[in-house]
């Protein structure tokens, strides 16, 4: 069982941890420009700016967009198909079902006003912009801010060329810089030439001002100035052709790379095979060796933080490092050059694999919750480490991309975990390693609801071990293939098979996370044959064994059940508990299934404690939330008989037009105010453009808020890419909604709720 959490914010927008140095007009210009297109991509060379314009201008138009801005970082992506998955991921939108990703974001966004910022598009540039144009050809309301070395190519395209910063404004850059590492320092007569030439030199680049201005912790500004000048009239005499800001640049990180020590520039160019942050336990391990010692690293590391080469980033879980984009592109090169690339890369992809093993082994225990950020935080690095195996020969990416089932089942990332598994698969030959991809995979195409795809892959892991005398794969193919039964509504072989693995994991003194749910899918299957006693036996023994390990995500379906035992044997108030213990747990998890799940029992339970509303909201709720974890209570008649029962006495409890009503607020709420509604708790909320209720549905609100623009139908029509008689018939409803009988009158009530 798994999946994942949308949470219910309005964008990720980061906030500003440094002055933004005078861009006004840029920042002007930029959203001039999103005022009248669609798509806007900022071009310019590495270190100009372009990140930090794109966020400033996405900021000052943020209360254009009702449903926000979303920030996508794409320069940790090396796999073009990961793009749109990397979206979906920013987004907050989960989907565990087998759809295009691509489907999924256009449906996701289809309704919504959403300014999204792609930065770094440069070398995925032919995937994002196959993503750009799919997302504005079917979602009218969303706007496309992108930052790129090149342009996306896509119909419709505004582009704005960052420039490098007047002299004005980098003499401003350059002296706030010096004053973070020089206390004191200040702008005046007696030093505004030199800053000045400085600035020239460095063509008003703001990230080879900031590499340079960091320097006057150990250097004056008459050493900073003399050792600039000679680098750049070395520039100036040895190269000639291409962009001169780019050879600017690189010649800024060239002269700030040699001014570091030996093993600081060591460190520099390995560190550049780490995708996104990475910490010091992972420094040591891939960075340290052929001369460098492990306790070395730590002293190098510190050195180039202050020298602002890495980024130090606090996290909950411990210092995180981050070498700036620009700057490991150019480690890379320095490590390419040196013939180590390959190594680095190999070291990388052992630390990684052990990574893995230790986290799947520390998986069946309390630290569950902890492994789930750790992982997260290490996406990037598992992504690229992946790449790499996939790249190599041997048996390393079958390995990799197996050992991470709890992350790929446990932690909602089930359409990941397909995309490498499934490569996996494809690659793998016959042997353990083939079987645990095998297995593993037919789990996740389980929970996606590919019951088709599933029964293959763990047939013929089943036939293997059978032959092999694989113990381990015969164990975790026979429950897997047991879970495909019981969706499939066949109690009696899925009975048989569970039992058959379970007596398999006692006879290898198997204890962990899959043991534990062959007890408690087994409960499921007695409760379906109304044996409430076997299945309250059997989950008070999986509660027990999690419990003593410290086992949270498997105990969660554990006390479902029992929430499921206690409905049904008329404790409401027991179920009511338990169905909110559970879903605090999954919760934790972003194991979505466990949330839709939990939600649709606190819903049956609340229909038999008599509160229609209630229940008719949540499953509201659950009806959006199951679009995306594929059939809504698997399709089993089994699982979808309380649902049709719950939902027949709450539509004759509060009437059909009334439960239509309360249902689509159910829908309309986002999955953390669905959750935070389930378990009872308050929300406090941010003020926006509408904050009251409305009797509209989202599309209605955005045609009212068209009327409200002066548009005909006609114009209505064409903004949100629909038919005019379409059009019509939402103007229609929305009077009649609302009792008025002119467009002025609608106009007036937008107007009214905005103020």
């Amino acid at each position: 069982m798994g999946g994942s959490l949308s949470p219910g914010r309005k964008g990720n927008l980061p906030a500003d941890t440094t002055t933004f140095v005078d861009r006004k007009h840029d920042v002007a210009e930029v959203r001039r420009l999103l005022s009248e297109s669609r798509l806007v991509t900022l071009t310019g060379v590495g270190g100009v700016g372009k990140t930090r314009l794109a966020l400033r201008a996405a900021a000052g138009t943020s209360r254009a967009f009702r449903d926000g801005v979303w920030v996508v970082d794409l320069g940790g992506v090396t796999d073009p198909e990961l793009v749109v998955h990397t979206v979906l991921e920013q987004l907050g939108v989960h989907d565990d079902t087998v759809r295009m990703h691509r489907t999924v974001l256009v449906e996701h966004l289809r309704d919504r006003q959403v300014l999204m910022v792609l930065d770094n598009c440069e070398h995925v540039v032919a995937a994002a912009a196959d993503l750009v144009d799919a997302v504005l050809r079917g979602a009218p309301g969303v706007r496309v801010l992108a930052t790129s070395r090149e342009r996306l190519g896509v119909d419709g395209e505004h582009l704005w060329q960052v420039a490098p910063l007047p002299p004005d404004p980098a003499l401003a850059l350059f002296a706030e810089r010096a004053a973070a590492v020089e206390p004191g320092f200040v702008l005046d007569e007696g030093n505004h030439d030199e800053v000045g030439q400085i600035c020239a030199l460095l063509a008003g680049i703001p990230l080879a001002i900031e590499l340079a201005a960091v320097r006057l912790r150990v250097l004056n500004l008459d050493h900073l100035l003399s050792r600039l000048d000679n680098t750049f009239r070395v520039l100036g005499d040895g190269k000639r052709g291409g962009d001169p800001r780019h050879q600017t640049l690189h010649a800024a990180v060239d002269w700030s790379f040699h001014l570091c020590t030996l093993p600081e520039q060591i460190l520099w160019a390995r560190a550049s095979v780490f995708a996104g942050t990475f910490d010091l336990e992972a420094a040591e391990r891939v960075c340290s060796g052929d001369g460098v010692a492990p306790e070395q690293v730590l002293h190098s590391l510190m050195g180039l933080v202050d020298k602002s080469v890495v980024v130090s980033e606090k996290h909950p879980s411990g210092t995180r490092f981050r070498l700036l984009e620009p700057l490991r592109q150019y480690g890379l090169e320095k490590l390419r050059a040196a013939g180590r690339e390959q190594v680095l890369r190999e070291r990388h992809r052992d630390h990684y694999i052990d990574w893995a093993e230790r986290r799947e082994q520390e998986w069946f225990g309390p630290a569950q919750p902890h492994i789930f950020r750790l992982t997260r935080l290490e996406q990037g690095n598992l992504r690229c480490a992946l790449d790499f195996c996939f790249d190599s020969d041997g048996d390393h990416c079958v390995h990799l991309a197996s050992t991470l089932w709890f992350y790929w089942a446990g932690c909602g990332m089930l359409g990941e975990g397909r995309h490498w598994l499934d490569r996996a698969v494809a690659r793998a030959k016959p042997g353990p390693l083939r079987a645990k991809a095998l297995w593993v995979n037919g789990y996740v195409a389980t929970l996606q609801g590919d019951l088709t795809a599933a029964t293959a892959m763990l047939d013929e892991c089943r036939g293997y071990a059978v032959e092999s005398g694989d113990a381990s794969a015969l164990a975790y193919s026979t429950h897997r293939i047991a879970c495909t039964h019981l969706v499939g509504d066949d109690l009696d072989l899925a009975d048989g098979m569970f039992e058959e693995a379970m007596r398999l994991y006692r006879g290898q003194g198997t204890v962990n996370s899959h043991t534990m749910l062959a007890g408690i899918e087994l409960a499921i299957s007695a409760t379906f044959r109304h044996d409430f006693a076997a299945a309250e036996r059997l989950c008070v023994e999986a509660k027990a064994v999690g419990e003593e390990h410290g086992e949270q995500w498997a105990q969660a379906y554990a006390i479902w059940v029992l929430a499921l035992c206690a409905w049904v044997s008329g404790d409401l108030a027991g179920a009511d508990r338990l169905g909110r213990e559970c879903l605090r747990i999954k919760r934790t998890f972003h194991d979505l299934l466990g949330i839709v799940l939990s939600i649709e029992i606190l819903a049956w339970i609340s229909a038999s404690q008599g509160n229609a509303g209630r229940a008719a909201t949540l499953l509201g709720a659950t009806s959006e939330i199951w679009q995306s974890v594929g059939y809504p209570m698997f399709g089993s008649r089994y699982f979808g008989a309380p649902h049709g029962e719950c939902e027949s006495a709450v539509v004759s409890a509060l009437g059909e037009q009334e439960f239509r009503s309360v249902f689509r607020k159910g829908m309309d709420l986002e999955l953390e105010d669905a959750i935070a509604f389930a378990i009872g708790e308050e929300q406090e909320r941010e003020a926006a453009p509408v904050v009251a209720l409305t009797p509209l549905t989202r599309r209605e609100q955005q045609v009212a808020d068209l009327i409200a623009g002066g548009m005909s139908n006609k114009e209505i029509a064409a903004r949100l890419v629909i038919a005019r008689r379409t059009a019509e018939g939402h103007v229609e409803r929305i009077l009649q909604k609302l009792g008025f009988t002119s467009r002025a009158q609608i106009a007036t009530w937008v107007t009214q709720r905005r103020n």
